[in-house]
């Protein structure tokens, strides 16, 4: 929903496919509504689940509680991956975005690139857990982009990423084995790495104070599928994901990036070759 919200924001268009349960499910619906953000609701069994942030007003720190969900049914995956597969647009980009609800597969992302595979889409990933390590571990063909975070890198390679080099070596090494044709690696406010076959870049955001980091990894993807589908190169569309990145941890809340803020930081963020 994010990564559609920030793209809309951007002055892009995009479609958010939300699986949805009950009064929970409706309200959700009712909140992408009021942002006018185009919606497929895909209804499933089990309640769509809550989250919530706190925020510690002497510290500034912030504490993110999931509420675990309802399990999804076989039936429930069924219809998701068929109503993906009737939306995806032919060669457009596919965004699948967020941790695998409990019931579905460690192979559910693998389970959809394989469905979709038809219209040939530009699937880009940004998950975690058992199903990022599932398409690490096994790959079937490269998707277009895999973005993962700092922590999650650290996982997947079972070793801190301590240094720049330990990203770039974890990524390239995902290029090599055919996991995805471009890796980004999120460091914070050290940047993001990216690694492609011919490529190895970081791009360093401005110093900017932050209010909220909720939003920032879906607009970074957002933004940088937004930048990718308008024909830019990969150094650029870079640049726009870590502007959009910044501009929402300056935010309140759930609020992400605008366009304004957005261009601005893009102006005061740097590339460098690796």
């Amino acid at each position: 929903m994010n990564v559609a919200r920030t793209a809309l924001r951007l002055g892009g268009s995009a479609t958010a496919l939300v699986a949805v349960g009950g009064v929970t499910g409706d309200r959700l619906l009712a909140l992408l509504a009021a942002e006018a953000v185009p919606t497929v609701p895909v209804r499933v069994s089990g309640e769509t689940r809550q989250s919530f942030a706190v925020t510690d007003e002497a510290t500034g720190a912030q504490y993110r509680f999931g509420v675990p969900g309802q399990p999804m049914t076989a039936r429930d995956a069924s219809t998701l991956i068929d109503a993906i597969d009737q939306h995806c647009a032919a060669g457009g980009f596919l965004v699948l975005s967020g941790s695998i609800t409990p019931g579905l597969p460690d192979d559910y992302p693998a389970q959809i690139i394989a469905a979709t595979l038809h219209k040939s889409p530009k699937v880009i990933v940004d998950t975690s857990r058992a199903a990022l390590n599932h398409l690490i571990a096994q790959p079937t063909a490269p998707v277009h982009l895999l973005r993962v975070d700092q922590k999650e890198a650290a996982e997947a390679a079972s070793h801190p990423m301590h240094t720049i080099a330990d990203s770039v070596a974890f990524a390239a090494d995902l290029v090599a084995r055919g996991v995805a044709r471009t890796v980004v690696t999120g460091r914070g406010a050290e940047g993001s790495v990216l690694v492609s076959e011919d490529q190895r870049l970081i791009c360093h955001p401005p110093t900017v104070a932050i209010a909220s980091k909720i939003g920032a990894g879906d607009a970074f993807v957002g933004s940088m599928t937004l930048a990718m589908a308008r024909g830019m190169d990969r150094s650029q569309a870079l640049q726009w994901g870590v502007a959009a990145a910044s501009a929402t941890v300056s935010t309140e809340g759930t609020a992400l990036c605008d366009a304004d803020t957005t261009g601005d930081r893009y102006a005061q963020s740097r590339i460098e070759v690796l």
